[in-house]
């Protein structure tokens, strides 16, 4: 598993194959496999099997094509390694609740599906658009805080309140979710829990899987105590339901109108924003390695992270339809993957040779059935103890993007109303708020300062 064809020399990018705007790397021959993320992949990818119950649910989709869904989620999460992004990927987790929301609107089958495609459509639009042209950072620069603060915060309160409400899961299954978003919470975010893992091995290593210890405590208490069945442990491969997942894609049930594009344009805006947070988190993740790292120049290229992402999305939208849709970055996870990458190149040969092999070690676990079927009655967990990570991290990052408190009222309204209302009037109100409350120049331009009053000051 360490044999790579192509070795990097020092001080040099990980060697690759141009293609375009593009570096193709493949595993074995421009990097090597790495244990530690090979043996995580083979638990964290039950999360990307958390979608199930929302397809299932919104879409109105059997189980098994559903698994077929996945699957091509899975095809979707091999390309950043494959063309040259060095994050983990994933969804734009804080935008399924206002995805959720905006799919509400829908019946399930063909009508929410249809739904979902053009909202899909528009974010493959937003960022193939914002890649080609370069203007991605421009725009979002130019959002005002408390509105990016606003659509986290209410994006981490719908997050939450979907977890937490009368019928939602945490309710349905206390016990076993509430220890289990407790320890995640101690694991990923706690101060005391960081100068125990300074201190002891043992914490450490837990530190380096993330979500896992969480997942595995959540999911024994669960089967403790009958929240959640017992699994039938099945032997041989899953068999996702391709030919019958053609019944449920928009070669079929026909493409969205003008109407489902209008509708769905506030929750792609809000999508793009969020993800376009991400894409910063990402950067400051692998930058900071990189740092420590002389041995390997990584190139963190903004636009090629746009681009990928929409070639994702694309693919979603005529093959798999997603509430999760595509995102640049799993955050719990790069996270993970750059501190281990941080300890040398004894500890991870590359950054690619970590991100690469995490998914493709992922995408392998979804065709092990017994795998599958061992996690397969408890897929609520994961979704469950993603989405209240997911709520803390935006509510968290939100706030740190508001320092007066005339920002704080813009962005704390528009986080309600986007939260109970969705995406259409949380965009709205959070716009007007910040016209008529906040933004000093609407009525009358900025006064000049005279010389005299210059000379006073």
């Amino acid at each position: 598993m360490a044999l790579v064809l192509k070795k990097r020399e020092h001080g040099k990018e990980q060697p690759y194959w141009p293609l375009g705007p593009f570096q193709v790397r493949l595993p074995f021959i421009h990097y090597k496999f790495e244990q530690a993320e090979f043996i995580q992949a083979m638990f964290m990818f039950v999360t990307s099997l958390g979608m199930i119950p929302l397809l299932e649910k919104h879409l109105g989709l059997p189980y098994e094509v559903s698994l077929a869904y996945v699957v091509v989620a899975g095809i979707g999460f091999l390309l950043p390694a494959l063309l040259g992004v060095p994050m983990v990927p994933g969804w734009i987790t804080p935008a399924i609740p206002v995805v959720v929301l905006f799919l509400s609107q829908f019946e399930p089958g063909p009508q929410a599906i249809q739904a979902l495609v053009a909202l899909q459509l528009l974010v493959t639009v937003i960022f193939l658009v914002l890649g080609i042209t370069k203007l991605g950072s421009t725009l979002v620069n130019n959002v005002p805080s408390s509105l990016k603060a606003g659509i986290l915060i209410g994006a981490g309160i719908a997050a939450l309140m979907g977890e937490i409400k009368m019928g939602g899961r945490i309710m349905n299954t206390p016990v076993s979710l509430i220890i289990g978003s407790f320890v995640c919470a101690y694991i990923l975010f706690s101060s005391s829990f960081n100068v125990v893992r300074e201190r002891n091995k043992f914490a450490k290593m837990l530190s380096n899987y993330g979500m896992v210890p969480a997942l595995a405590v959540a999911m024994v208490i669960g089967w403790l105590i009958k929240e959640y069945p017992l699994p039938q442990i099945k032997i041989g491969i899953t068999q996702p339901a391709f030919a019958e997942m053609w019944n449920y894609l928009p070669f079929t049930l026909g493409f969205p109108g003008v109407d489902l594009f209008l509708l769905a344009l506030p929750t792609a805006i809000i999508a793009y924003i969020i993800a376009f947070g991400d894409i910063i988190v990402g950067n400051t993740l692998i930058k900071r390695a990189d740092q420590l790292r002389t041995d390997e120049v990584v190139d963190m290229n903004t636009d090629r992270v746009h681009l990928v992402t929409g070639i994702r999305n694309l693919i979603h939208s005529f093959f798999a339809p997603y509430p999760g849709l595509a995102g640049p970055i799993w955050t719990a996870v790069t996270a993970t993957v750059a501190e281990r990458y941080r300890q040398g190149r004894p500890a991870m040969d590359s950054i690619y040779s970590g991100t690469g092999t995490f998914w493709v070690a992922g995408f392998i676990a979804l065709f092990i059935l017994p795998l599958v079927s061992f996690f397969q009655p408890v897929l609520p967990i994961a979704l469950s103890l993603t989405l209240v990570v997911t709520g803390y991290l935006c509510i968290s990052v939100g706030i740190d993007q508001v320092t007066t408190s005339t920002q704080r009222g813009v962005a704390g309204v528009t986080a309600v109303v986007l939260a109970v209302h969705g995406a259409t009037y949380g965009l709205a109100v959070g716009v007007l708020l910040y016209l008529l409350v906040e933004k000093k120049e609407m009525f009358w331009k900025k006064r000049e300062e005279s010389p005299d009053e210059s000379i006073k000051s």
